[in-house]
């Protein structure tokens, strides 16, 4: 069967592709989201010290080393997914991810258990790695591979929706705690409440997941039983370029997503000295205020073409990162709201175009593994770390707007590998 043969579904199968793609990566970013916004309250205690950065860069750590085991979950559940199939992949990756959400939630501090309290974060920091690993690259390839040619962008825009929606409902959490308790009582046990809640999203979404259909394409390769039998091998052997790609276009992608979304909010609070529930609401500001634009930016790029909306992207980061930081380090409410709205206008072109893109360049045989295991050694080296980064940065320089450059650096790379890459937006996936 061609692609041209494909069997056009109704719009409800569309709308159960979107929100069982989707509901993953809420639960995923939600949890990295609540503890990227937390990080003041987790860094007191799992890590207390009497320097405050010592311990910001102990949390920050802590944050990264969950990214590490992201390559690990790429291979594992992208071999899973290009041999057995995308809905089977996902079902067992939001399974692992509610469960180790939920653990997070109940793990004893530095004052309960000592020492072992920071190790077990570590370990369950690790079993979410380990299923983020797997999220991204299928859910991307769920969604798009289920999309009409003309409309793969504004469907692949969902998929960053679910991210920052994640995040969203982790700053907004974060932001009313914050606002409604005491820091006495969050300190006490209102911090373990947003990663209790985590758990009623994972078992829905693993229902949900379980009950929807492959995607056709997937489907069509099934029958003819032209799976791939060796993914990753083949991905490296007989794809290492596009595996590359997956690698460079994620670079300005992961830096920018985690300096914006995760690291600024300390930013703001550590140099710029606002208040800390100030610095969380102007991030769900920012936020919100980056969803609404989403799906406008995956139609347009359904018109336009995917490299036009990210170079504009990539160029935007590098004429403007440094004056980013200025603004959110002016100690100025006003300033600070403009830059970080600014940023997501800037950002948010390439956010609604990655998921798209990277599944075009890729083929179906092994796309879940090609676009998981690219996308997640970027992430893990240059995103999860992104915060801790920026914060040696700055101690080691004496420059509080050391880490503009990183993200500069960032935009660079990948603006090169976008504009050497062809136009993916026009034809059928490969």
């Amino acid at each position: 069967m061609t692609a041209a043969a494909i069997p056009v579904e109704a719009p409800s199968s569309y709308q159960r592709a979107i929100t069982a793609g989707v509901i993953g990566n809420v639960l995923e970013w939600y949890d990295y989201g609540v503890y990227g916004y937390l990080v003041p309250i987790i860094s007191q205690l799992f890590f207390p010290s009497g320097d405050p950065t010592v311990s910001l860069l102990s949390t920050f750590a802590v944050f990264g080393v969950g990214f590490v085991m992201r390559p690990v979950g790429s291979i594992v559940f992208g071999i899973y997914g290009d041999r057995k199939g995308r809905r089977k992949a996902l079902s067992a990756v939001i399974f692992v991810m509610a469960a180790s959400t939920f653990a997070m939630g109940l793990l004893p501090t530095y004052a309960q258990a000592g020492v072992v309290g920071p190790a077990l974060m570590v370990v369950v920091r690790l079993f979410q790695g380990l299923s983020t690993g797997g999220e991204f690259g299928g859910s991307s390839a769920y969604i798009v591979e289920y999309a009409p040619q003309h409309r793969r962008g504004y469907f692949g825009s969902f998929q960053l929706v679910g991210v920052a929606t994640g995040f969203l409902c982790g700053s907004l959490t974060a932001a009313l705690l914050n606002s409604l308790l005491s820091k006495e009582d969050l300190a006490a046990w209102g911090w373990r409440l947003p990663f209790l809640f985590g758990l009623a999203v994972g078992i829905v979404g693993a229902y949900m997941r379980w009950k929807i259909s492959d995607t056709p394409i997937f489907t069509d390769i099934e029958e003819q039983g032209a799976t791939a039998k060796a993914p990753f091998v083949e991905a490296i052997a007989r794809h290492p370029k596009e595996t590359l790609l997956a690698f460079t276009s994620t670079l300005h992608n992961t830096v920018a997503y985690y300096i914006a979304l995760i690291y600024m909010t300390n930013y703001m609070i550590n140099i710029g000295k606002l208040p800390q529930p100030t610095a969380l609401w102007i991030s769900t500001a920012g936020l919100a205020f980056m969803i609404v634009q989403l799906p406008f930016w995956g139609r347009l790029s359904d018109r336009v073409g995917r490299r036009p909306l990210m170079i504009f992207s990539c160029v935007a980061f590098i004429l403007l990162g440094y004056p980013f930081f200025l603004l959110a380090s002016s100690g100025n409410l006003t300033l600070a709201v403009i830059g970080e709205l600014l940023m997501m206008v800037c950002y948010a072109p390439y956010a609604a175009t990655c998921a798209s893109f990277l599944t075009e360049i890729i083929p179906t045989r092994v796309r879940y593994t090609s676009m998981s295991f690219g996308y997640n050694i970027a992430v893990a080296i240059f995103g999860g770390f992104a915060p801790f980064i920026a914060t040696w940065l700055i101690r080691e320089t004496g420059s509080s707007s050391a880490p503009a450059f990183y993200l500069i650096a960032a935009a660079v790379v990948t603006g090169i590998a976008v504009l050497r890459c062809r136009e993916t937006a026009f034809t059928p996936l490969r």
